[in-house]
């Protein structure tokens, strides 16, 4: 068993999770003197557990346990990770893992959905985006971490897992059983939407995201070489490798532009990425995907469309490219994941994902807990999106980190939520006087396939490019955040 002083002493080798490159040495951090009186407390809490609990509890275990809990509370996006998950997440990190594709978080310490990863299991199973996960199979979910819970939804291809899962939005709970297969993951995609205009979606930022979309953009220009236009889809898009959102974003730049800043206590982590190749490039490839990249695609006209689970990497490149006009941002508010996380092996068979920094974009603009507003709000659907109000930020977390930036932060987050409870009641009254029908009715409404010509935010970004008018968003709130007022300012019309 590791000694107790062995946790402070050092922070080695990074791999490569949403990081920064760089921390090498706990000594690098602000020191201090150890807590002696805590530390004491702590060993006789952990005497008196191995000499009174009702059961004999493993010594490996319970301080496994410790660490966990104390990693877990200082952020939403601090975990200590064991041998399996930090495998997993390597996985991901290359796009191949057996599984059936959906991105996780918390709620009220439960299982949420952040996204079903298109084209996989969960996603043609009809998982949705804020649902929640209540029991894995036989086991209860709550209180169980999102590595975890991973764990329990991966396992051999051709082999069932059955979720327990509770829509808010429909007040119901009902099982899904879901096929487990092998994950191959398409991070991006394309489309051609209407005559002269690209769509280009990408669900996730991996290894090979950005050498992927060169080739797309060299296909694009080759097949559509008057190009009048181009829609990024960042929908539902969780985030990912910081590098790959600079080299994303850096297809779409001028040469050498900064693409997001970082900064936290440590010196390894105040740097400025910009889209030069020796910032996104990656292990799996050795020369520099944007070269020769066709020069269209630094001043085509630009849409970039953002939803509330837009979050983490997928912000810091809707955030350059609003920050930079290079783009117009379409659609809903981001999540507002501001904060870059580490993965740092502590041994052979454990490692430690947590918070290292900030990251701001290249205005100086921490968009942790706010997000990134578009600059056109836009609904999913034609008649608005009522069920907004359940959906679950950052800054709805109790543990997030506040954003240092804003002096006011904690009035606008409770205005915001005084908002969010007026539009649940608002909601809870129209479910009241909805018929039986009319409830199947929503149950039964098809989910946008992003990218289709049912795609309704999808058309009002083509309308935007052709100088058509947009219907906006229904959504006072929404209409307030993209005026760049407090949620209790009344807000003006807004018209495009």
């Amino acid at each position: 068993m590791r000694k107790l002083p062995c946790l402070f002493i050092s922070i080695a080798t990074l791999a490569a999770a949403a990081t920064l490159p760089g921390v090498t040495s706990a000594a690098d951090a602000q020191s201090a003197p150890l807590p002696l009186d805590q530390l004491r407390l702590f060993a006789e809490v952990f005497g008196q557990i191995k000499q009174d609990y009702v059961k004999p509890v493993d010594d490996e275990q319970l301080l496994t346990a410790a660490i966990k809990g104390m990693v877990s509370s200082l952020d939403p996006h601090s975990v200590y990770i064991d041998k399996t998950d930090f495998q997993d997440s390597q996985e991901r990190i290359t796009g191949r893992f057996a599984g059936i594709g959906i991105e996780i978080g918390l709620e009220d310490r439960l299982i949420k959905v952040i996204a079903p990863i298109d084209d996989t299991p969960a996603f043609h199973a009809g998982i949705r985006p804020g649902d929640l996960i209540t029991r894995i199979d036989d086991k209860p979910t709550l209180g169980v971490t999102p590595d975890q819970a991973s764990a329990l939804m991966r396992g051999n291809p051709g082999t069932k897992v059955t979720l327990t899962i509770y829509r808010k939005s429909e007040k119901r709970t009902f099982p899904l059983t879901v096929t487990r297969t092998i994950i191959k993951l398409q991070s991006v995609k394309t489309a051609v939407p209407a005559p002269g205009y690209a769509y280009v979606r990408i669900t996730s930022f991996q290894e090979r995201t950005t050498p992927d979309l060169a080739a797309k953009l060299r296909t694009i220009a080759q097949l559509q070489p008057n190009l009048k236009g181009l829609i990024l889809d960042l929908r539902n898009n969780g985030g990912g490798l910081v590098e790959s959102a600079v080299g994303v974003a850096g297809a779409f730049l001028p040469q050498a532009s900064i693409v997001v800043t970082t900064d936290g206590q440590v010196a390894s982590s105040k740097r400025a990425y910009r889209n030069n190749y020796s910032d996104y490039r990656m292990r799996s490839f050795d020369r520099d995907p944007l070269q020769n990249e066709p020069a269209i695609f630094k001043n085509v006209p630009m849409i970039v469309l953002t939803n509330a689970y837009t979050a983490s990497a997928s912000e810091i490149v809707a955030g350059a490219l609003q920050d930079g006009s290079r783009a117009t941002i379409v659609g809903k508010t981001t999540f507002g994941k501001g904060s870059v996380q580490t993965l740092v092996p502590m041994t052979s068979s454990s490692a430690l994902r947590m918070t290292t920094a900030y990251y701001y974009t290249p205005s100086g603009r921490s968009i942790q807990d706010i997000g990134i507003r578009p600059n056109i709000p836009v609904d999913q659907f034609a008649d608005g999106d009522p069920d907004d109000a359940l959906v679950t930020r950052e800054a709805d977390y109790p543990n997030h980190l506040a954003n240092i930036q804003d002096a006011n932060e904690k009035k606008e987050l409770e205005a915001r939520q005084r908002d969010r409870v007026e539009e649940m009641r608002l909601l809870d009254e129209r479910s009241d006087k909805e018929t039986p029908e009319q409830r199947q009715k929503d149950r039964d409404r098809a989910r946008v396939e992003f990218g289709s010509s049912d795609d309704f935010m999808l058309q009002q970004a083509l309308n935007k490019l052709r100088g058509k008018p947009l219907i906006v968003s229904k959504s006072l709130l929404e209409l307030r955040l993209a005026q760049g007022e407090s949620p209790q300012t009344p807000a003006g019309p807004v018209t495009h």
